[in-house]
């Protein structure tokens, strides 16, 4: 063997090397320890040596994994036999399972098998499959019960006497099931079922009245009257028992006020949510979805709705602003802005409510408040930058607007009724900024409106801030730019009003209202400032330019409506500010003495002055007036009689000239003629130059009256001839023409008369 394995292979023949192989494995087999053997071989005795120990133990078998999970129990049997206890006693299905199963079964059940022949569907399993859910849906319905009145009434009675947690459940369960069908869900996995109205409106009164009390007693908590802080639910031990319950329960509340329409149901629920807020507040998805349905109802509901869902969002926020005061301001900001986009008489005391309600929100931080004043301010000022560089309609149309007229109202509110306040100081400036550049933006008669608006905000924002802001020259510039002399083209039947509007049209500018209205409002803005100044040492100073202004248009102005209050007045603001110089000659400090100074005007103030006096008298007569004119009520000064008289006068005459057309023709010329002629001497007979802006009415009027009294000669003419068998001569139809002159001049003297 030794001298063939010497020999190299390619020296050997097919014989020799296929003779050496089996050599080589018989002499294996007989010694195994022999080394020295071929490399085919080599390969062969390898292979076998790793099946010998395969074969070697055909009986073994790894042990399977539920055997090995039984060994292990039968050691927490020794180790723990409490706990084993424990297991055999309440869960006996984990100790007893088969034993018997193998690793090789397991690795089989890994694999799908195929099976040896398919399947063929019949009927008999559709039939089965189909009785199966049936089967359930019957369950299910077994165990539904309906709420009756019965059970109603034997849940408030339990809830009344002693409220104990399997009444709650139940009651909260059957809650949940009415509010489901509200929106036309069969109640989901509720164990009850509302389907009679009366039962659905007795439960809900349930829950509104004893819902409360019942939480209180069940979590047992108790609650001082004189203690300020708030004792949240979940400081209460019986909390997480009864946490789940009242989860749902507040769910269903907040589902249940958004399905509501009628508004005295939704203040019912209102004030119950409001109860309820401490066990919101503990739970912060059902708190968020709450206060989303509030933010809808304070923007958009009714007046009681509106104040009731304030009261909620200010107690939220009152007791844990670090994680609900942001958000809710800039979500209330955003509705309120949503919410005056249109203005009109009946929305304006809703958007004044939002304005105020806001206002008290912003007070409760004012860190968080100067964080959102400061980003809305300068965005204003973003979109009036805009305006005032681009010079498009667009632009011009982001500005002029009921949405940023009513922003910058709102902060005007917000700052001065939060001074004095360091941190919203800063904010003053730039304010008053905007609102300069907003009224000079479009300095035009048509946006006269919104110029008022503006410096009723800047009014506001001076004088609860002590900041001086100009305001008068803005006032004053009206003076000058309209022409009050000049006639009317047009008269109106009912007044402007500016409190709703921001621009006016084309046609509104020949209206007599238009001027009318613009004089009542410089009278009342201009009254409004100097009365914030009253008090002020230097108002004969500040009050010398309207002065001037106001004499000026006294001489030039002739119509004695608009002269009438101006010249009022001017009185008035001539007399405070004589007033103040003759207690400012009495003063011992210099102007340098800013203390005193401060002094001074403070002890004025409390001992009030001429105009503050006057203007305490003319704002409830105003406050008056406003009020009838948003109750849409009219006042009989602003009815116009004789235009809607006349309409009826013309046509009565055009039937009259059609019925006696052949008859009077020449008649009907000649009054004609008379009648433009008899208004030409009432002009001439005017001899009062202030009435000339009402001449028109007075000219229409005498003419309406002239013609009625033409017309009914006509009618009497008429029947006489009609009765009259004989025609008229010619001196008799002389006479009769004359008679009708003589009556029309004595109209035109009695007419002179009045």
């Amino acid at each position: 063997m030794v001298g063939k394995q010497k020999r190299k292979l390619e020296d050997l023949s097919v014989d020799e090397f296929l003779l050496s192989g089996d050599v080589d494995s018989a002499d294996e087999d007989e010694d195994d320890s022999e080394g020295e053997v071929s490399i085919q071989n080599g390969l062969k005795t390898s292979k076998k040596k790793k099946l010998k120990p395969v074969a070697s133990k055909p009986d073994g078998k790894k042990k399977g994994k539920a055997s090995e999970h039984k060994e292990q129990l039968s050691r927490l049997k020794s180790k723990d036999p409490e706990f084993f206890k424990f297991l055999q006693q309440n869960d006996k299905s984990l100790l007893n399972f088969n034993d018997e199963d193998s690793s090789e079964d397991e690795e089989d059940a890994k694999y799908h098998k195929l099976p040896s022949a398919l399947e063929e569907a019949s009927d008999d399993d559709e039939e089965d499959d189909e009785d199966q859910p049936t089967s359930k849906k019957s369950k299910k319905g077994a165990d539904i019960i309906k709420v009756t009145d019965k059970m109603v009434e034997d849940w408030k009675a339990a809830m009344k006497k002693e409220p104990t947690l399997r009444v709650f459940r139940d009651v909260t369960q059957a809650f949940k099931a009415a509010v489901a069908t509200t929106k036309g869900e069969g109640g989901g996995q509720c164990k009850y079922k509302v389907a009679d109205s009366s039962v659905f409106n007795s439960l809900v009164l349930l829950c509104i009245r004893e819902i409360d009390g019942a939480l209180q007693k069940i979590l047992n908590i108790k609650t001082d009257k004189d203690q300020k802080k708030l004792v949240l639910p979940s400081s209460s031990p019986r909390w997480q028992k009864n946490q789940i319950d009242i989860k749902m329960y507040l769910s269903g509340v907040v589902q249940l006020l958004s399905c509501l329409t009628e508004a005295t149901v939704v203040s019912a629920v209102l004030r119950h949510a409001n109860q309820l807020v401490p066990h919101f507040l503990c739970l912060p998805k059902q708190c968020r979805l709450l206060v989303k349905q509030l933010l809808k109802q304070w923007s958009t509901g009714e007046e009681t709705s509106r104040v009731l869902a304030f009261l909620a969002l200010n107690k939220i926020c009152r007791h844990k602003q670090d994680a609900y005061l942001s958000p809710i301001l800039k979500q209330m900001y955003i509705s309120y802005v949503q919410n005056c986009k249109f203005t009109s008489p009946n929305a304006l005391p809703m958007i004044n409510f939002m304005q105020r309600t806001l206002t008290e929100m912003y007070a409760l931080d004012t860190q968080a408040t100067y964080m959102q004043g400061f980003i809305y301010i300068r965005q204003m000022a973003i979109h009036l930058r805009n305006a005032m560089t681009m010079k498009k309609k667009e632009t011009y149309q982001a500005v002029y607007n009921w949405q940023f007229i009513h922003c910058l109202f709102l902060w005007c509110r917000v700052l001065s009724t939060l001074h004095p306040s360091d941190v919203l100081q800063p904010l003053i400036y730039p304010l008053c900024q905007v609102i300069h550049g907003t009224i000079k933006l479009v300095p035009t008669s048509r946006y006269y409106p919104l110029r008022m608006h503006c410096c009723r905000a800047l009014t506001l924002l001076s004088s609860s801030t002590n900041t001086f802001v100009p305001v008068v020259p803005f006032l004053l510039e009206i003076f000058q730019q309209v022409e009050f002399n000049k006639k009317p083209g047009r008269m109106s039947k009912k007044p402007i009003n500016f409190a709703v509007i921001l621009k006016l049209s084309k046609v509104n500018l020949l209206e007599k209202a238009y001027k009318d209205g613009l004089i009542d409002q410089l009278y009342d803005l201009i009254l409004e400032y100097f009365h914030t100044q009253s008090h002020s040492i230097g108002f004969p100073e500040l009050a010398l330019p309207t002065i001037i202004q106001l004499k000026t248009f006294l001489k030039e102005c002739k119509v004695a409506n608009y002269c009438k209050p101006m010249r009022q007045l001017l009185d008035k603001v001539q007399e405070n500010s004589s007033f103040i110089t003759g207690r400012r000659q009495k003063a011992s400090f210099g102007v340098a003495d800013a203390a005193a100074v401060v002094a001074w005007e403070k002890q004025t103030q409390q001992e009030g002055t001429p105009l503050s006096r006057y203007y305490s008298q003319w704002k409830k007569m105003r406050e008056k007036e406003i009020q009838l004119e948003i109750s849409g009520k009219e006042r009989m000064e602003d009815l116009d009689l004789p235009e809607i008289k006349r309409k009826k006068v013309q046509e009565k005459k055009a039937e009259d000239k059609k019925e006696f057309k052949d008859l009077f023709q020449s008649d009907s010329d000649s009054e004609d003629d008379d009648g433009l002629r008899i208004k030409g001497k009432k002009g001439k007979l005017g001899s009062d130059d202030d009435d000339d802006e009402l001449e028109d009415l007075s000219d229409l009027s005498g003419s309406d009256e002239m013609e009625e009294a033409n017309t009914d000669e006509d009618e009497e003419g008429s029947k006489s001839a009609s009765k009259t068998p004989c025609p008229l001569s010619s001196t008799d139809l002389i006479k009769l023409a004359e008679g009708g002159e003589d009556l029309v001049e004595d109209l035109e003297l009695s007419d002179d008369d009045d």
